[in-house]
């Protein structure tokens, strides 16, 4: 019998104050048998950065949503999309392969992978002269401690606070707080 995913419910409320995002958002996160917390916590960081895009893009006329992810590899991480159903945003959270980043770089406008844990350096030096080319790709690496500290605050049921300001983004949950400043490979 195959294992079934396990469902996370949070409450998030974005405060981006670099560009004038404020909202809350209810979400259903379905964390895939081998998803760990922190892997899923990094896909919640990265609907929370990419929020903005919604009234950006979209003028809020769109879907800011997790993909399949693990359980469908010809579904993003997390998703943006316009009214008429086209991928504006498409995520990757973890090292994906070379090719399925590309491939998505034709399905969507803008592609952004967000990388972490102990090997992304050795994942990075194997794969970036592989990706030159798109260049609606962007590639950032969240630090190993902050992403580590982010796996503490996943629960089954959250009520969870982003804010981003000067590019940094903390993530609280009215007792304890990381802060996240990513960095940019690409």
């Amino acid at each position: 019998m195959a294992l079934k995913s396990t469902i996370f419910k949070a409450t998030l409320a974005v405060a981006d104050i670099d560009h004038g995002y404020y909202a809350d958002h209810a979400l259903t996160l379905a964390r895939h048998p081998s998803e760990t917390d922190e892997r899923m916590m990094i896909r919640l960081v990265a609907l929370a950065l990419n929020a903005h895009q919604l009234q950006d893009i979209c003028q809020g006329d769109g879907t800011l949503a997790f993909g399949a992810g693990l359980s469908n590899v010809e579904e993003p991480d997390v998703w943006l999309r316009d009214f008429t159903g086209e991928v504006k945003i498409w995520v990757e959270v973890g090292q994906p392969e070379d090719k399925p980043i590309i491939k998505a770089c034709g399905k969507a406008d803008e592609v952004i992978v967000y990388c972490f844990n102990h090997a992304a350096e050795i994942w990075w030096r194997g794969i970036e002269n592989k990706l030159t080319r798109p260049q609606n790709l962007k590639v950032y690496r969240v630090p190993t401690e902050a992403s580590q500290a982010l796996a503490a605050l996943a629960q089954r049921s959250m009520q969870l606070q982003a804010t981003i300001q000067e590019n940094t983004l903390t993530l609280g949950d009215g007792t304890h707080s990381i802060d996240v400043e990513l960095l940019r490979w690409k």
